[in-house]
């Protein structure tokens, strides 16, 4: 399953996948940004803990995808937090 974190001004959206648990034992998540355009999306998949991009797909720009890599690089915690509960939980 999918949870979306958070939508960027201009419509990117950050998503985590649940807790994958590879045959070895080890824990993995998926990052995603995922942003609309006219043909589809532009995605650029990140893999934790290994911070490995896995996907990408489109057209992010070089800052961007530093931008990016850096939010996964200081949310990486908190990611694998949310991923084990579900996503973010609101009242």
């Amino acid at each position: 399953m999918m949870h979306t974190l958070c939508k960027y001004a201009d419509e990117t959206e950050l998503v985590i996948s649940d807790i994958i648990t590879r045959d070895n034992g080890d824990e993995i998540i998926k990052v995603v940004f995922e942003r609309p355009t006219e043909n589809g999306f532009d995605t650029l998949i990140f893999e934790l803990p290994s911070y490995k991009i896995v996907e990408q797909d489109g057209h992010f720009s070089n800052e961007e995808i530093q931008e990016f890599r850096e939010t996964v690089e200081r949310g990486a915690h908190l990611f694998f937090k949310y991923a084990r509960q579900g996503g973010l939980k609101f009242a």
